[in-house]
């Protein structure tokens, strides 16, 4: 079982990982990398689902519940984002 510290360390290690990489990333890019983040996005959503269900108490129960809110809305905010994006680069021909 995973303890309270080694939790934190591994959040934070992964959300000075992930802010180093896309930092780096070029604008031209963006767009690209968005779609492929959208897969991510849908695995986050399925481990707070997990997570949600192997809770035991209220706390745990409503930090999975706003886990699997959180992460739905990032997947389908992200699709909506690239969908948006994509539509930019459609010529306007009628």
């Amino acid at each position: 079982m995973i303890t309270g510290f080694v939790a934190l360390y591994i959040f934070m290690l992964a959300a000075f990982t992930g802010y180093e990489i896309i930092g780096r990333v070029p604008a031209i890019l963006h767009t690209p990398l968005m779609s492929g983040s959208n897969f991510v996005h849908g695995i986050v959503l399925v481990g707070a689902m997990v997570a949600l269900g192997h809770a035991d108490g209220f706390w745990e129960t409503l930090i999975g519940f706003i886990g699997v809110i959180l992460a739905a809305g990032n997947a389908v905010g992200g699709y909506v984002v690239t969908e948006r994006m994509l539509e930019m680069f459609k010529s306007s021909k009628d």
